[in-house]
């Protein structure tokens, strides 16, 4: 990856605070198939800026889309 190149990721981001909502109950069902489908989970936007951050990366920014999933720019630092 060149020093201007940007990584791309188009994934889920957990919120920070599950609420009576159709969103977050949904984001927390999902998290939950995660862990038991695959031993995977979701992550919240202060998860990818330290995953991120200990990959040498900082997170840019996040851009929600009409689906259930966001692209997560981040650059190198």
């Amino acid at each position: 990856m060149g020093a201007e190149g940007k990584l791309l990721l188009i994934e889920g981001v957990y919120p920070p605070r599950i609420e009576p909502s159709l969103e977050s109950w949904g984001a927390a069902a999902n998290d939950v198939n995660m862990l038991v489908c695959t031993g995977g989970r979701q992550r919240s936007e202060a998860e990818f800026r330290a995953l991120f951050a200990a990959a040498g990366f900082r997170l840019t920014q996040i851009l929600p889309t009409p689906a259930r999933v966001s692209v997560i720019e981040a650059t190198r630092v």
